[in-house]
Order: structure tokens, then C-alpha cells, then sequence
């Protein structure tokens, strides 16, 4: 049992790291000091495990290079003028009543909700949407700490109660619009970098979605993964 604990500790741990990291690129336009951070040593194993590279250009142009490409790149995708691709779940779910796709609507409301009952609060500093991608996905990463606390501390009951809360909040948020977001940005990005960060979030939500069904449902391999 010590040895499985330990094994859903370190997997936790290392589930929060790529949706922290997957939070951060969608958070805003990255600062030369997190493109540092995606080309450093300590992330290669990170971004190995996810099957991402993104190329000797980008590991090869120097960080303060980068930065403004991707600034505009950022604003150009997310924020505007112009056309721009909504990252908010309520405006990527299509609804019979188009009241329902507003920002601040009902569903961005149901993810707020969701969020608080999981008992975390939101900064004070945060003036952002609950239903930004960004946020939904910095929730799972605090879930996933959380869980490999549980874990370590041997809190067994609360570590599978927090992989339910992972599952229910893939399940009646993020499965359901995730996938459409991410095809957008690979179609619409001209830079390999959000092309590459999207298709990563499409597969490591798709395959998060289907271990954590697979260990709650009791047909994992003891490890939270499908055999």
C-alpha cells in the first residue's frame, strides 16, 4: 500500500505541474522569464512526457526575441481587435438559448459555483472570468496538489474524494468544450508554439478524462491509468 500511495503522489504531483503549466500559457502573453522556464532543463522532461517539441527555432532564439512575437501572437488569438477566439467555456458550448453563451451567463456561473463548493477561493487580485481556460485549468492543478497531499499524508478517503471532484469537473465543464477551443487555436495560430500547447491540452485532457474514469470506476492498473 506505501508503495501504491507513494505512486498516486508522484503521478498527482506531475499532473499538476503540466496543468499549471497549461494554465500559464493560456493565462497571458508569456514573459521572458516562463519562456526560460518552457526551454529549461527542469521542464525538457515535462514537455517529453507530453510529447511536445517545439522545435530548434524556438529553443534557439533568445527569450527577449521570442517575447513580442508571441505578445502579438497572444493578443491576436485571444484578445483582438478583430476576430479572436473566445477561451471561455461559455462562450464555446452551444446552447438551444444563446443566453446561455454569454459571459457571465449561466454556465460561467455554474463553473464559479462549482469552484467554491470544492472549497477554494478565488485571489483577491483576480479580476479574470471563472470560466477562462486559464482558470478552469489552474483549478484542476490546485486539485491535483491537493490529491498528492492527500496521498502523502496518507489521507486516502480525501485523496479519492478529490479524484471524484477531477473527474465531475472534466465531465460537466472542461470535456465539454476544451476540444473545440484547442481546434480553433491549432487552425487559427500562425506560431508553433500555441499550435503545439493546444494540441497537447486536446490529448492530456482527453486522456486525463479517461483515467481518472478509469480509477474511480475501479478498472484502473492501481495507478489511476487505463490498462
Amino acid at each position: 500500500m506505501a508503495t501504491a500511495r507513494k505512486d498516486m503522489a508522484e503521478t498527482a504531483a506531475s499532473r499538476s505541474n503540466v496543468y499549471g503549466l497549461l494554465a500559464a500559457v493560456f493565462r497571458a502573453e508569456p514573459s521572458a522569464a516562463f519562456l526560460a522556464q518552457v526551454k529549461s532543463s527542469e521542464f525538457a522532461n515535462v514537455l517529453e512526457s507530453l510529447d511536445l517539441s517545439l522545435g530548434d527555432d524556438f529553443q534557439d532564439t533568445p527569450c527577449d526575441q521570442l517575447v513580442e512575437g508571441l505578445a502579438v501572437e497572444y493578443t491576436r488569438l485571444f484578445i483582438g481587435p478583430g476576430p479572436r477566439i473566445s477561451p471561455h467555456e461559455s462562450t464555446n458550448i452551444e446552447f438551444e438559448n444563446p443566453m446561455e453563451g454569454t459571459l457571465w451567463g449561466p454556465q460561467t456561473v455554474k463553473v464559479k459555483k462549482f469552484i467554491e463548493a470544492a472549497g477554494l477561493a478565488y485571489d483577491e487580485l483576480f479580476d479574470g472570468m471563472p470560466d477562462h481556460v486559464s482558470a478552469e485549468l489552474e483549478f484542476m492543478q490546485r486539485l491535483a496538489t491537493k490529491e498528492a497531499e492527500a496521498w502523502e499524508e496518507r489521507n486516502e478517503e480525501f485523496a479519492t474524494n478529490i479524484l471524484k471532484i477531477e473527474e465531475r469537473f472534466l465531465d460537466e465543464h472542461l470535456s465539454l468544450w476544451i476540444s473545440r477551443f484547442c481546434d480553433k487555436v491549432i487552425e487559427h495560430s500562425e506560431h508553433p508554439f500555441y499550435q503545439g500547447f493546444a494540441e497537447v491540452t486536446k490529448g492530456f485532457l482527453e486522456y486525463e478524462g479517461k483515467s481518472l474514469q478509469a480509477f474511480n470506476s475501479g478498472t484502473g492498473n492501481g495507478r489511476g491509468f487505463p490498462d
